[in-house]
C-alpha cells in the first residue's frame, strides 16, 4: 500500500476544513449533520474523522482557522479592516451562515468549559494582534493619545461583536460602511 505524505495529509485536512466551513455556514452547527458533512466533503465519515476526532473538533478547527486569518488581517490592517471585509461579504449566504457559526462559538464559550479553554488561546491572539496594531498606530502618530490602548481595543472589539450580531440576525447591512468610518474616526488622532 503506498504511503501518504504529510503534505498530502495536510492538503486533505485543508480540503475537509474548507468543505466543512461551507457546510457549517450553510446549515449552522446543528444542521451540519455528519451526513451533510460527508456530502460537502465527498468523503466518508471515517475519512473525515480520521483527521478530526469528532464534529466538535472539526467545528473548533474551522473556527480556529478563521481566527488565524483574522489575526493576520488585524496585524496587517487592523480590526476595522476585518469589519470592512465582513461587511463587503455580508450579502453572501455563506457569510450569513458563517456569522451564525460565530454566534455558535459565543454560545459554546458560555456553555462548554473545554471549548472555552481551547478557544482562549485564539481569542488572546486576536486581542494581542489588535493591541500591537494599536500600539504601532499610536507610535506612528495616527491614533489618539487621550484614551488608553486597552480601552480602544475593547471599543473596537465591541464594535466587531455588534456588527457580527447585527448581520447574523439578518438585519440589512445598509450604510454600515459609514458607521465603520465613524468607528475608525473615533480612534484616530484629530
Amino acid at each position: 500500500m503506498p504511503r501518504v505524505s504529510q503534505d498530502q495529509l495536510d492538503a486533505r485536512r485543508q480540503e475537509i476544513l474548507g468543505a466543512a466551513r461551507a457546510c457549517f455556514a450553510r446549515h449552522g452547527y446543528e444542521g451540519a449533520t455528519v451526513r451533510r458533512l460527508e456530502e460537502a466533503t465527498g468523503l466518508s465519515r471515517g475519512a473525515i474523522f480520521h483527521h478530526f476526532r469528532d464534529k466538535d473538533s472539526l467545528f473548533l478547527a474551522v473556527a480556529e482557522d478563521d481566527a488565524a486569518v483574522m489575526v493576520e488581517t488585524v496585524a496587517r490592517n487592523g480590526l476595522v479592516q476585518v469589519m470592512r471585509d465582513l461587511l463587503a461579504r455580508a450579502v453572501s449566504p455563506d457569510t450569513t451562515g458563517w456569522l451564525g457559526s460565530q454566534l455558535e462559538v459565543s454560545r459554546r464559550l458560555r456553555t462548554d468549559p473545554a471549548f472555552a479553554k481551547r478557544w482562549a488561546e485564539r481569542s488572546a491572539a486576536i486581542a494581542e494582534a489588535t493591541r500591537e496594531r494599536l500600539l504601532r498606530q499610536r507610535e506612528a502618530g495616527v491614533l489618539r493619545e487621550d484614551v488608553p490602548i486597552d480601552v480602544l481595543a475593547q471599543f473596537l472589539e465591541l464594535a466587531y461583536d455588534g456588527l457580527v450580531l447585527h448581520l447574523a440576525m439578518g438585519r440589512p447591512a445598509g450604510d454600515l460602511s459609514r458607521v465603520l468610518d465613524l468607528v475608525e474616526e473615533a480612534v484616530r488622532r484629530h
